[in-house]
């Protein structure tokens, strides 16, 4: 049961529709959408949502599907069904062309149909198609629409003979134009032409009587005539002889063609309604490619829960103008059915609840929706909808008599399987009455557990929907230092319409202000204030929140890298120690063969004395090739030394070894001075160094390759390009990229992550928000990158 007639209106599905028209390549598919219409069969919402999800998916793999030529052939099958009558030969070349798509959707689904399932069922629409028809078109007409011919032997002949005659005749027609010519009875720069089907040659209206033959046209001056001689009259009446007799034939075999059709007709019906059905399936996964559009979880328990939900309306207009919407999260079930949403004007109330209405509707019409894919919705029996787009100051009365009137069909059929939409709901009337008949109502509705969205701004409401199980408030969420709307649905408390806060931001007077406190009263003020400052430590809560996630997604991403690269060193120190040990062992077993060789030729020299020394000298010299080098440590040039790090000394960056002297102490972060240059860096990067040495050291990076301001300027790029970097290479790339553009005095820095899963992208913006030089980072112009580029601007 839907309510009321104009619904689809209301919710802007007309517009849906008028969209899904444009994706149809024919009247067909466009005679379908004028026939979507909602319904709570589960099982056809189903199998709608599927094909039309198979469709998306034979788009997006990129698999040629038949794409063209969707043609209405029931005007030329109603035509054909008469005894005697014959279609011409544009009419089979339509019917052609319509059967080769047939085919091709046939031969497609015979390689994949195990792929799409839904869409194969519709195979049975045309398994009585003959295909030898298109076989028996094929051979009497041709890619142009045009009877070949070979049609018949008949018709060879006859076409045979009508090329010979106009070869003849042009012969003729040549020879009496130059004969006329060198007369001087044709006009200057004149040649032969057509009239009424037949040569003719141009002659100056005074020469007409010098040329036998016969007139068939004159110029519009009358200067001029167009004769046919007369000696290719005879020719020419040939020549329309057989062309009669070419219609006759192509007549005849026209006729025998629909003579084969006709039996054909039924089937031919159901192909046509089948390509119609098909071409109508393409349009709505097309717009749904367009909406980022999915298939969700139809369940039989009685929930709506829109994950990510956005208004495709709205982010088609939004998408246009470069600019992205901002999802909602909506979640209605068991004890938490009505959702009353409170908060100010223009804060996104009427839009989150026109979103829910259009997209569930679209969705119990078969039509993928734009949400994430793990949402879920239930089907309803009953769509209930009063919307209050018509109030104006002229009609008032006659607009809250309408939405009474649409309250007691409220009433009188809500039931479980009703999901309704109310907006503004109670206005219209003196706010006193208004909110006590709106909350009387909003009781009954909750009583017969319903299911829907309600929005207003009456503060009665909102406490019964804070008191009453089945019901639950939600607000639009709102920047209160900012005086701006964040289009933030959050369900489980009330909203303010922050009308005192807005209204002191304006400008108005205070002691307006204060008159206005002192009539609305001291609790409802309280009460409004509670909320203000609920709705400020939410935002500061959310802002520490994300702060921490961030940290805590930093810290396991270290943690992981720590842990890999401990683990790659415990492999790396197994593998040295085994490799030296398995050394070792070579050396021992050597140098064993050696003394064991030595004491044998020892012996069997009876100890001479000279042949003894030259033994022990060789075994000497094999004892210094196995003993091990020496290792020589390099003394560091400068000497770090311990203590506090205070004002005035001077420090050395861990990282890249340059040197510099503290300005002044903040906190865990110091202000330090390279040269002409000053930054800001972390305690933990940098080490105490003894001053007594620092010229020195500077003295050795100017000689090798110490920070030189000027050539650090001339190489420093102020893009970088993390794509394909892995995770734990993004970290020492960004922090020296940012330290060396803050150094350099660079304010504009562009880091390129790309798209792809948003990994890199989310790794990069966490660890820049953890920086202290950076001021602010947005996203690239779309024209440019967009999301996959990041805008640094630094301090």
């Amino acid at each position: 049961m839907l309510y009321p007639s104009n619904l689809e209106q209301k919710i802007n599905f007309q517009k849906i529709k008028e969209l899904l028209k444009e994706e149809c390549s024919s009247t067909l598919g466009a005679q379908f959408v004028d026939k979507v219409a909602f319904s709570s069969d589960i099982k056809l919402v189903t199998k709608l949502l599927d094909q039309t999800q198979e469709f998306l998916d034979i788009l997006v793999s990129g698999e040629i599907f038949p794409a063209s030529n969707f043609t209405n052939l029931n005007p030329y099958l109603e035509k054909a069904k008469l005894e005697g009558a014959f279609l011409d030969q544009e009419e089979f070349h339509e019917i052609k062309l319509s059967l080769q798509t047939l085919k091709g959707c046939l031969t497609f689904f015979s390689k994949f149909g195990d792929e799409y399932p839904a869409l194969s069922q519709l195979l049975g629409l045309v398994m009585e198609l003959d295909l030898g028809l298109l076989k028996a078109i094929e051979l009497i007409i041709d890619e142009k629409g045009i009877m070949r011919s070979n049609a018949s032997r008949e018709l060879q002949l006859i076409r045979n003979q009508i090329i010979f005659e106009e070869g003849r005749l042009r012969k003729v027609m040549d020879r009496i134009f130059k004969e006329a010519r060198a007369k001087g009875v044709t006009p200057e720069d004149s040649s032969i032409t057509i009239r009424s089907g037949r040569m003719v040659i141009p002659v100056a209206a005074e020469n007409k009587r010098k040329l036998r033959g016969f007139i068939h046209d004159e110029s519009a001056t009358g200067q001029t005539v167009f004769m046919e001689p007369e000696e290719a009259l005879d020719i020419n009446n040939e020549i329309r002889d057989l062309e009669y007799m070419e219609r006759r034939e192509i007549i005849k075999i026209l006729t025998q063609l629909t003579d084969r059709l006709r039996p054909s007709i039924p089937a031919l019906r159901k192909a046509t309604n089948y390509l119609g059905l098909i071409d109508f399936i393409r349009a709505k996964a097309k717009f749904a490619q367009k909406i980022d559009a999915v298939k969700p979880e139809i369940v039989k328990e009685r929930v709506l829960s829109f994950s990510k939900a956005r208004h495709p309306l709205l982010q088609l207009a939004l998408k246009s103008q470069g600019k992205n919407i901002i999802p909602l999260d909506i979640e209605l079930k068991g004890h938490n059915r009505l959702l009353v949403i409170s908060g100010p004007n223009a804060g996104g109330k009427s839009v989150t609840l026109k979103t829910v209405a259009l997209l569930q509707y679209m969705l119990q019409c078969g039509i993928l929706i734009p949400v994430q894919a793990d949402s879920k919705s239930s089907l309803f029996d009953n769509f209930f909808i009063d919307i209050g787009d018509e109030q104006n100051l002229e009609n008032d009365l006659s607009t809250y008599s309408s939405h009474l009137m649409s309250m007691k069909y409220f009433t009188q059929f809500a039931n479980k399987k009703t999901i309704l939409f109310i907006d503004e709901f109670g206005t219209g009337t003196e706010p006193q009455f208004g909110g006590a008949i709106a909350e009387s109502i909003l009781l009954s509705l909750n009583k017969a557990g319903a299911y829907g969205v309600v929005t207003t701004h009456y503060g009665n409401l909102k406490q019964v929907a804070n008191k009453n199980q089945g019901l639950v408030n939600g607000a639009m969420r709102y920047d209160v230092d900012k005086l701006e709307p964040m289009y933030q649905l959050e369900i489980g408390k009330p909203g303010s319409s922050f009308a005192l806060e807005i209204a002191s931001k304006i400008g108005i007077s205070k002691e307006i202000l204060a008159y206005a406190k002192s009539q609305i009263g001291d609790e409802r003020v309280r009460y409004d204030r509670l909320l203000t400052q609920l709705e400020n430590e939410k935002n500061q809560y959310s802002g520490l929140l994300t702060e921490v996630q961030s940290k805590e997604r930093l810290l396991k991403t270290r943690l992981k890298e720590y842990n890999e690269l401990k683990e790659t060193l415990e492999l790396t120190k197994k593998k040295y120690i085994q490799e030296a040990k398995q050394e070792a062992k070579r050396l021992l077993d050597e140098t064993n063969k050696k003394i064991e060789s030595t004491i044998r030729e020892i012996k069997e020299g009876n100890a001479e004395k000279e042949a003894t020394k030259q033994i022990r000298k060789e075994l000497e010299t094999f004892k210094e090739k196995v003993k091990p080098e020496k290792q020589v440590v390099k003394e560091p040039g400068i000497k770090v030394i311990g203590g506090k790090i205070e004002e005035g000394d001077w420090i050395r960056l861990k990282d890249n070894g340059a040197i510099g002297q503290v300005l002044q102490l903040r906190n865990k972060e110091l202000d330090i001075s390279i040269g002409e240059l000053k930054s800001t860096v972390k305690l933990s990067r940098v080490e105490k160094i003894s001053q007594t040495q620092v010229k020195k050291e500077k003295k050795a990076m100017s000689s090798t390759s110490g920070f030189n301001s000027n050539q650090k300027m001339m190489d420093f790029s102020p893009n970088l390009d993390l794509r394909g970097k892995r995770g734990e290479e993004i970290f020492s790339l960004v922090q020296n990229f940012i330290d060396e553009g803050y150094m350099l005095g660079v304010k504009d820095l562009r880091i390129v992550h790309g798209k792809g899963d948003g990994i890199l992208r989310d790794i990069t913006r966490n660890l820049l928000r953890t920086m202290q030089p950076v001021k602010k980072m947005e996203d690239e112009h779309a024209d440019r990158g967009g999301a996959g580029v990041t805008l640094v601007t630094l301090k």
